[in-house]
């Protein structure tokens, strides 16, 4: 019997299985597909998830396969420069083909000890007090403690749990397709031309020499999202837009997407959780749906670790959707109203100026690009000091980065005033370090507030859970999100 198993081998379910393997929770990773994902559909990591990959001592394996862009405020396709203070080490974009992050992702959760298994479709489930049986498609069946669906927006887990996934279904639709060209320069550069306005858009492939990658928009969604479009569909839409087909052919991937937005009504049935794109979809606008999973991965694994080890907090693992499911409404909200700026007419067009003017002001271009970058996201960690619930900034210590004393996925207490951990000192580390230090050290936080003269406890997801400079205060919170002394 396994701990945990997780439905899905996409950047959720990896980032979610490494999570775990640093807390030695035993983990079997199920996908579906019997070989990796090879079509692009997410272009990069935002800055939240270049953050998240620096906590866990990923980021250099990252940047060695991604090109790092300048980030700027941006909302809507409107584009404002990079609004501050938006304090972070890494206030960049990593341009990185999916496909390569996903690999990345796979390679970590085996090298801490995961078992990848592919080929292996969940087909049922069935779950008593003890743990949950998971039939596959061949007729084994795997058993664990607890089962986390992180199986994409057609989730099976979900659908087998009979939990709704409620919202908008999509207004349009767009065709990805990569395949080999034999078109000449001239000939790309006049479909460009011709296809821009009718919504096509491609270019090379960001992954593999020789190929092109399109997106291109289609008359209306699909009745049925089950059925695969084909390469002849696209073929035929391509000619229709472009007058020709520009010679296509050795089509690598064939896909369709939309702007459909859909949140499950709740993220836990008993032993069964969800994460990722089985829990929320929406417009792919702002680049966000594969950061948005990496961050329910980080949050989820130590809060079911922790429970498994029987050292959680009662109501714990509670708190993953108390915490991820509303972060998630709000991703949803603002690309339903970035889809709506981008629909070409004159009242969007009106409200589209109004918002260009609203972005110069500093404070509403910094919100808004939080939220697209995912820094932006507050948890109720209590009342207080305005740091509470927010992701820690990565200060420059004596020794190094805060961040890099993270990589082990437990907490922090950054520790100037020298409270200590006393009895949790097993599941929180203890960083000793001046308000001297470069970076302005924890004497210096620009956009919350002094934390002079104070500690503070960040939990292995990098959120703030305290600060203070009491030693009953400390304790009270250690308990509250580690458990017991």
């Amino acid at each position: 019997m396994h701990d945990v198993i997780i439905a899905g081998g996409g950047p959720t379910g990896t980032m979610l299985a490494s999570e775990l393997r640093l807390h030695d929770i035993d983990v079997l990773l199920l996908e579906r597909d019997t070989e990796p994902m090879r079509m692009v559909r997410s272009l990069g990591l935002h800055m939240r998830s270049i953050e998240i990959m620096a906590m866990r001592g990923l980021l250099d394996r990252f940047l060695e396969h991604g090109q790092t862009y300048p980030l700027g405020g941006t909302f809507a396709g409107i584009s404002k420069p990079l609004p501050q203070p938006l304090e972070s080490r890494h206030a960049h974009i990593l341009g990185i083909p999916q496909p390569t992050t996903d690999r990345l992702l796979a390679e970590r959760a085996v090298e801490l000890g995961a078992e990848l298994r592919r080929g292996a479709e969940v087909v049922a489930l069935n779950q008593d007090d003890d743990g949950v049986t998971v039939e596959l498609a061949d007729g084994r069946c795997e058993r664990a403690a607890y089962v986390v669906g992180c199986d994409g927006g057609r989730s099976t887990v979900r659908r087998l749990l009979g939990i709704d996934f409620t919202g908008d279904p999509p207004r349009q639709e767009w065709l990805l397709v990569e395949a080999e060209l034999e078109a000449t320069e001239e000939d790309i550069a006049d479909a460009m031309a011709a296809g821009r306005p009718l919504g096509l858009m491609f270019g090379p492939s960001p992954h593999e020499a020789g190929v092109h990658r399109f997106v291109m928009t289609t008359d209306a969604p699909v009745e049925d999202r089950s059925v695969a479009p084909t390469f002849e569909e696209f073929v035929a839409r391509l000619r229709a837009t472009v007058g020709g087909d520009l010679g296509v052919h050795s089509p690598r991937s064939v896909s369709r997407f939309g702007d459909g937005t859909r949140l499950a009504e709740r993220y836990r049935d008993g032993r069964v959780l969800l994460a990722g794109d089985a829990a929320h979809v929406h417009a792919p606008i702002g680049g966000q749906g594969l950061n948005l999973g990496i961050a329910d991965a980080v949050n989820l694994g130590w809060k079911l670790a922790a429970t498994l080890h029987g050292s959680a907090p009662a109501g714990l693992l509670d708190t993953y959707e108390a915490e991820r499911r509303p972060a998630a409404d709000d991703v949803l909200a603002a690309t339903r109203a970035q889809s709506e700026l981008v629909w070409p007419n004159g009242d969007v067009l009106a409200v589209r100026r109004l918002l260009a003017d609203l972005m110069d002001i500093d404070e509403v271009n910094l919100r808004l690009t939080e939220m697209t970058t995912g820094t932006g996201v507050r948890y109720d960690c209590g009342d207080g000091h305005a740091l509470l619930g927010k992701r820690m900034p990565d200060l420059e210590l004596e020794d190094g980065w805060l961040y890099d004393r993270m990589h082990r996925g437990r907490g922090l207490l950054v520790d100037p005033v020298g409270l200590g951990v006393g009895a949790w000192a097993a599941r929180v580390e203890v960083v000793p370090v001046s308000t001297s230090s470069t970076n302005g050290g924890v004497g210096q936080v620009v956009s919350t507030g002094s934390t002079n003269g104070v500690s503070i406890l960040v939990r292995p997801d990098g959120h703030v859970a305290w600060v203070g400079d009491d030693r009953a205060g400390l304790e009270a919170s250690l308990e509250c999100w580690f458990g017991p002394a």
